[in-house]
């Protein structure tokens, strides 16, 4: 991102400002304002390979489990559902991703869980079921203060204009209709970033996946937070084994806020004690 030195730089009549102590306070200062930013990971250039390959290896799989046939039928084949459930640690370290925790706690105040966390192909000179404008809280049409959930989009590959780089609509969470299509026109950026990047996006902030010109895949592995009050797509939990996590990662993987069953369940839940 390039800076225009012409920006005034002075100002007055202001008697509040924001000011942002590392460019982790800067991205959730720009989520909070135009509703996206970029962020990096952290990860060295080993550890973004073997991401990679835990990728690749998990898509195999799953196609194989599954069924090529069943999942184009479903429009479901250029998608991994919940791979952090499949076997390989790296998707869940990237679900706990450090850079990505520390601003997803400057957004939402309190409590937050994972909905949902999904491989996703942009497939080379071919249609995908996230090239449609969309918001991750679908069918939803209401603008709140502060973020009810943040989408995090890890860039497997580099996010390029000609692999199909996300398009957004800045600020579209502040405003509660979709925008017109001239609007729009005028109005949409498409967001490229490196490997290794995670891009954020309040989830009320709409959004699309471009056309992919190139003749590879472009890969990424969506994420979606949120306050505990939603749930999650797929009951993570109950997938998961919870013996080797800690405290915290079992919080935000939702262990901590599964539906109870019974209202012995629910008091259970709040004491730590059985009824």
């Amino acid at each position: 991102m390039t800076i225009d030195n012409n920006i005034p730089s002075a100002s007055y009549g202001i008697l509040q400002q924001n000011r942002p102590d590392s460019a982790l306070d800067e991205a959730a200062e720009q989520v909070r304002n135009l509703g996206y930013a970029i962020i990096d990971s952290g990860y060295t250039a080993p550890a973004l390979q073997s991401i990679s390959e835990a990728f690749d290896c998990t898509r195999e799989h799953y196609v194989e489990t599954y069924g090529e046939s069943k999942l184009r039928s479903l429009n479901e084949f250029h998608t991994i559902r919940s791979p952090l459930t499949h076997g390989d640690e790296a998707f869940l370290r990237l679900a706990l991703n450090e850079n990505l925790l520390s601003v997803l706690r400057k957004l939402i105040p309190g409590k937050f869980i994972l909905n949902q966390q999904n491989g996703v192909i942009n497939p080379s000179q071919e249609t995908y079921n996230q090239s449609a404008w969309h918001r991750d809280l679908p069918y939803q049409h209401f603008v709140s203060t502060k973020p009810l959930a943040i989408n995090a989009l890890f860039c497997v590959d580099d996010f390029t204009v000609e692999n199909g780089a996300t398009f957004v609509l800045p600020a579209s969470h502040k405003s509660e209709a979709f925008p017109s299509s001239n609007y729009i026109r005028r109005n949409a950026i498409q967001v490229e970033a490196k490997a290794g990047s995670f891009i954020l996006l309040d989830c009320m902030v709409f959004h699309a996946g471009g056309y992919n010109t190139t003749h590879s895949v472009r890969r990424a592995v969506n994420h979606v937070y949120n306050i505990p009050y939603f749930k999650q797509q797929i009951n993570l939990p109950m997938n998961m084994k919870n013996a080797s996590l800690s405290a915290e990662a079992k919080d935000i993987l939702g262990f901590n806020y599964m539906e109870p069953n019974s209202i012995a369940q629910y008091f259970s839940a709040r004491t730590g004690k059985e009824y």
